[in-house]
């Protein structure tokens, strides 16, 4: 059945700007990193993308190496973009990133020039596309001078094949660096993309700050700490839990006292831990957007309906804080 887009879309959530810049991004943004690959069905991936701009999510995320195998992601995506969404290319922002490894050899990973516009040019064929919205440097690279890395990001965007340019996993010191180069170049950052949750609050200790000088947006992933922050682990490791089976989480990291603590203040609020937490991380005016993952339509809508959370009250604030803070260090 021919896809055709629900009327009532940009009602259903807030639409941030990003920075000083002209773009706005929904408040919830949609990540392709995990389920999206050649290992999952097509047709799962296609409700979800469908529900979620139905939902009002006009971005999504992709990188280089999405999926499994590396590509297959933005392949999936292409194909999905092609068949169902070609005719609103214009109402959507896509990102793709360069940076992790991705083929052999010394020119398939890191932040060089030809690495980071080889890259591009190989995720616009993926895709089907002429240009993406927002090309992030994924991750700095301590051997190529950031000048280098900069001057790609600024290239991509003088070619036409990227509209925005932003950075990943940039520490503040760097963000600050890079920001510079790139106003002298003539192509301001748009966007910075930095992990952060209730339990990972690396970059309240200057990145936000940071980004607002250079007038940047911040768009924040695994804002559920992997699943940690949902109600998947309130009672221990599931056999068949991405903590149980994955390389990118691993049982140690699970804390289920901290999850049952949090989801009883989450209950207070008539939210779920995860709609709590995703709320939670966007709280702060200088975070855009969060992204998001999802393996089903039902967990894409419970995640979307964050934003229809209630604002915190100082004395949930202040217990969120006692909660992770304790369990930080060990104590009850």
């Amino acid at each position: 059945m021919t896809y055709q887009a629900d009327e009532g879309r940009y009602e259903r959530q807030p639409y941030n700007r990003s920075g000083r810049s002209g773009l706005k991004l929904p408040a919830v943004s949609l990540g392709l990193w995990h389920n999206f690959g050649d290992n999952r069905p097509i047709e799962n991936s296609r409700a979800i993308l469908r529900q979620a701009f139905d939902l009002g999510v006009t971005h999504f995320d992709l990188a280089n190496n999405y999926g499994v195998p590396y590509g297959s992601a933005e392949k999936t995506f292409g194909r999905i973009m092609n068949e169902d969404f070609r005719k609103y290319r214009d109402e959507l922002v896509i990102s793709t990133k360069a940076g992790y490894d991705m083929w052999p050899g010394p020119y398939g990973e890191w932040g060089s020039r030809k690495y980071l516009l080889a890259s591009l040019d190989q995720s616009l064929q993926r895709m089907g596309l002429d240009y993406v919205d927002i090309f992030y440097s994924h991750l700095p690279d301590p051997e190529t001078p950031l000048e280098e890395t900069m001057g790609a990001l600024d290239r991509a965007v003088r070619s036409g094949k990227a509209l925005y340019a932003g950075i990943s996993n940039y520490s503040a010191e760097q963000t600050t660096q890079a920001a510079r180069i790139m106003r002298e170049l003539g192509t301001p950052l748009l966007i910075h993309q930095p992990s952060y949750s209730m339990i990972n609050r690396w970059i309240e200790d200057g990145l936000l700050d940071a980004v607002e000088e250079a007038g940047m947006g911040c768009i924040v992933f695994s804002p559920l700490a992997q699943g940690v922050l949902t109600d998947r682990y309130l009672d221990g490791v599931p056999a068949d839990s991405r903590a149980a089976t994955s390389r990118f989480l691993s049982p140690d990291r699970v804390d289920a006292e901290l999850a049952r603590d949090l989801n009883e203040v989450a209950r207070g609020r008539g939210q779920t831990l995860a709609q709590m937490a995703l709320s939670w991380t966007l709280r702060d005016p200088r975070v855009t957007s969060v992204l998001i993952g999802a393996s089903s339509v039902k967990q894409l809508e419970d995640n979307v309906a964050c934003v229809d959370g209630p604002d915190f009250t100082e004395d949930e604030l202040e217990a969120i804080d006692k909660i992770t803070e304790r369990c930080a260090s060990g104590g009850r």
